[in-house]
């Protein structure tokens, strides 16, 4: 009995330790140009494009994620007078829900 348990479990001792479902999910951006092609999002071209028109800078960082069941392209970016800011932008419609100074 004792060796069919563990045989049983040799199996779950060679999965990966990060494993999980999250292995078996194909990478972010994968799924970013999934939900562009399928219309759920707007290309970052036009968000970038969008976020220019109200604050210059120079973008550093871009991260998609979603907020209570919304998907947030999040924009940081430095001002040309060397403030760090963040945008965070609707990635369906592109409508602005924050700008400000990030931490």
């Amino acid at each position: 009995m004792i060796r069919s348990v563990l045989l049983l479990a040799l199996p779950l001792l060679l999965l990966p330790i990060s494993g999980g479902s999250q292995d078996l999910l194909p990478p972010d951006f994968e799924l970013a140009e999934e939900a562009v092609r399928r219309g759920e999002i707007l290309p970052l071209a036009d968000i970038l494009q969008r976020v220019a028109a109200v604050q210059e800078g120079r973008v550093i960082e871009v991260e998609l994620e979603i907020e209570n069941g919304l998907r947030i392209y999040e924009v940081e970016l430095i001002t040309p007078d060397g403030r760090l800011l963040e945008t965070d932008l609707n990635a369906a419609t592109g409508e602005i829900l924050s700008l400000g100074e990030d931490d």
